[in-house]
């Protein structure tokens, strides 16, 4: 596991968390909901981190819904609050 992915996890578990804008849209198109996909992230499956993503260091995690449904969520570290920050959500079949 990544060092970056572990510190959104870590930020993620103890509620010092944001859900952005965009991220926002793509879970009500994607009639997902928000607790789904922060809930996801902890037995997520790390597929890569962007250390150098601007403005914000990223990781790319595949989970899965309750109804078995999986997803790519797209996290990010917000370091001037601290704070994890979900960027986007899609179906990989999308």
């Amino acid at each position: 596991m990544g060092q970056l992915h572990e510190l959104i996890r870590q930020r993620v578990a103890e509620d010092k968390y944001i859900i952005g804008q965009h991220a926002s849209e793509r879970l009500e198109e994607r009639g997902i909901m928000e607790w789904q996909a922060v809930a996801g992230l902890e037995s997520g499956k790390l597929l890569r981190e962007k250390p150098d993503d601007v403005p914000n260091p990223a990781i790319e995690v595949e989970e899965v819904l309750p109804d078995g449904t999986e997803i790519k969520a797209v996290w990010s570290y917000v370091a001037y609050n601290d704070v994890a920050k979900l960027v986007t959500v899609h179906f990989f079949d999308e």
